[in-house]
């Protein structure tokens, strides 16, 4: 079993910078893959970005050259440093680990982008 805990959400204006948090807990060592999604108001949740244990990351289009996913080396903590935000990044996001069999969220943190 693995427990998320996101922090570091909050209100920001156009064109700054929000880092976000999660910290995982319980098994780390059975997580393969960890990704960050996001949910709009009457949107469907989407990926943002995707790290893998071998290092390799994925970015949604939309986000590629702004936001960048990392996390320690031993995944207890992972990270998405979010720059250049814009009004429409403003969204519920949510941290996530999968292992080969399961998959565990985080409870979300709000972000709010002003224009």
């Amino acid at each position: 079993q693995v427990q998320l805990v996101e922090s570091g959400g909050g209100l920001v204006q156009a064109g700054g910078s929000l880092r976000l948090s999660c910290t995982a807990s319980g098994s780390t060592f059975s997580i393969k893959v960890t990704g960050w999604y996001r949910q709009a108001p009457g949107k469907q949740r989407e990926l943002v970005a995707s790290m893998d244990s071998g290092g390799f990351t994925n970015y949604a289009d939309s986000v590629k050259g702004r936001f960048t996913i990392s996390s320690t080396n031993a995944n207890n903590i992972m990270f998405l440093q979010m720059n250049s935000l814009k009004p429409e990044d403003t969204a519920v996001y949510y941290c996530n680990a999968a292992s080969l069999s399961r998959t565990w969220w985080g409870q979300g943190t709000q972000v709010t982008v002003s224009s």
